[in-house]
């Protein structure tokens, strides 16, 4: 019973994977970026995951002991695996050697689940982040210890970067087949591909690896029966060199390409103008049409640039969320699930674009190989939806983090005025009701510190420097307390813009400003000047109009 109902579950999972929890991660490699570092950002995406930065201080641990498989999403307790004798710190999805790892889940075929299986994907990934130190590591970590103790989640795409790779790993289970009490299924099947240097890569809820090089381990790496075992299943016929990774584990549906492969297309199209002609794959139009794993950018990335990709709404291309009805009359871009609905019987759909408000965290992670890792390793996080949440600058080197981003404050069922997460979608949920003037203000707030603390960086990265010099473990100290003020800093700054915000925009009136201050009417009586009153945009005017026929219209007196 227990297996039917985690079978049934990932059926539900299967069927409509892109109406529940979705993820969007790019990748970057060194060539690709303006300052050598390879990136990964990724967002956790979820209705129900509170938003705050996991920290596990480096352990030293006795033989015997032995470490919690606690299910990432549920929080249910899988069992437990023996610990090692030392881990390593993790901040966030990096750890203390700049390994960098994050996910998104494309579900598979619903057979290949596993109720008993004692890993799950975000166990998988944070042991790995405490255990290894390279992208290689990592990916064997995880394989063997879904191969040694079962793999409980389906698929998932996860993005792994060190200092000098970027890979992509798909991996889903091979299912239940008893054979005298034991699974002779026990594991997963999965395969990886490193991204070439001077590339950028993404993924977002469908598995992307299609045929991929059987003799080539620099750059590919395999489970030994990824393809036996699909030939086994009946999922593929063909020649090995034929095989295609996603086709046979992942085979798609309309909403693989028009809610995932479409935020894919999205974070291409912003960085190589030749992205077009895979319009109508994005689109769920053409199959046959479909996108490289990997694209070339027309200019070199920066952390900037990948945090607009992750504020993307598919502004100005053909999905543009902003400008069709549902956009309302303040141009937003959000639309409340369900991800579908029926008008006189036919199913309409609403864009899932990569920004979304239903996210916990996001981040930009930075591994940069030419600073010792005290230094090199940048967690630039954020909370909530990427839209409207600034990222704070965090060194992955730092021995504690801000009470305002723990998971001991607050959470999705208790409110806190001092959590960052609470905090941001206060000022989010006012921004989605006036997209156009709310929403742009908060989203030039968090881009204005951003570039401020992007330039700050550089000095930090320099003084960290000189101090580790001397003494790492005082290197380690300045950046901790670096990253906690600056982290304090952009929670006192979002206090004061909340409170600006609510004296600007109340009940749907503008307030007039010059050189930062409000404008009273001259009268020294804190009445403010003539109050501004945006209106509509002219396309919700004119669906208003027509909607309601001559009920409106405004007739002279006679």
């Amino acid at each position: 019973m227990k297996r039917f109902f985690s079978v049934l579950a990932a059926m539900i999972l299967i069927i409509s994977p892109k109406s529940t929890d979705a993820c969007t991660n790019v990748l970057v490699t060194k060539g690709a970026s303006v300052d050598g570092s390879n990136m990964v950002s990724y967002s956790a995406d979820s209705h129900t995951r509170f938003g705050f930065l996991q920290f596990t201080p480096a352990g030293v641990f006795a033989i015997g002991t032995t470490r919690d498989i606690i299910e990432w999403g549920a929080r249910k307790h899988l069992g437990n695996i023996p610990q090692v004798e030392r881990t390593y710190t993790t901040v966030g999805n990096m750890n203390e050697h700049q390994l960098i790892i994050g996910e998104s889940t494309w579900g598979g075929r619903a057979e290949l689940m596993d109720a008993d299986g004692g890993i799950d994907y975000g166990s998988m990934m944070y042991i790995a982040l405490e255990r290894t130190k390279t992208a290689r590591e990592a990916i064997k970590m995880m394989v063997d210890l879904a191969n040694e103790h079962g793999y409980y989640s389906s698929g998932e795409s996860i993005s792994i970067a060190d200092k000098e790779e970027v890979w992509i790993l798909e991996i889903i289970g091979k299912g239940v087949k008893m054979v005298d009490g034991v699974n002779v299924n026990k594991g997963v099947v999965w395969v990886a591909v490193r991204i070439p240097d001077g590339y950028v890569s993404s993924h977002a809820n469908h598995a992307r690896i299609r045929q991929f090089p059987l003799n080539d381990p620099e750059n590919c790496l395999y489970a030994p029966d990824v393809i036996s075992f699909a030939k086994e299943q009946g999922y593929y016929k063909g020649k090995d060199k034929n095989f295609s990774f996603t086709e046979a584990y992942a085979p798609a549906d309309f909403g693989s390409y028009r809610y995932c492969e479409a935020r894919v297309w999205s974070a291409f199209n912003r960085l190589n103008s030749k992205m077009g002609k895979y319009v109508d794959y994005a689109m769920g139009y053409n199959p046959n049409n479909p996108m490289p794993l990997y694209i070339k950018p027309d200019n070199k990335v920066s952390v900037a640039d990948v945090a607009k990709i992750m504020r993307d709404h598919y502004e100005g291309t053909e999905m543009d969320m902003t400008q069709d009805i549902g956009a309302g009359g303040e141009g937003s871009p959000y639309r409340s699930r369900p991800m579908t609905f029926k008008v006189d019987g036919k199913e309409y759909l609403n864009e899932r674009a990569i920004a979304t408000q239903q996210t916990g965290f996001w981040f930009i992670g930075q591994s940069r190989s030419w600073l010792p890792d005290v230094v090199g390793g940048l967690n630039w996080f954020g909370v909530d939806d990427a839209t409207t949440s600034p990222l704070a600058p965090i060194y992955t080197s730092i021995s504690r983090i801000p009470h305002t981003l723990s998971i001991e404050n607050g959470s999705m069922l208790e409110y806190s005025p001092t959590s960052m997460f609470w905090l941001v979608n206060r000022i989010a949920q006012f921004a989605y009701l006036r997209y156009d003037s709310v929403g742009k203000e908060v989203r030039e707030t968090a881009e204005d510190f951003e570039k401020n603390a992007y330039e700050q960086i550089k000095q930090i990265d320099q003084i960290a420097l000189s101090i580790y010099e001397k003494s790492p473990e005082m290197a380690v100290e300045y950046l901790t307390d670096y990253s906690v003020d600056k982290s304090i800093e952009l929670f006192e700054l979002w206090k004061n813009l909340d409170n600006h915000l609510l004296v600007k925009y109340i009940d749907g009136n503008v307030k007039q400003m010059k050189d930062g201050q409000f404008i009273d009417n001259g009268n020294g009586r804190n009445v403010p000047a003539t109050l501004i009153q945006p209106g509509y945009s002219e396309m919700w005017k004119r669906a208003v109009a027509e909607s309601t026929g001559k009920k409106l219209l405004v007739k002279p007196l006679k």
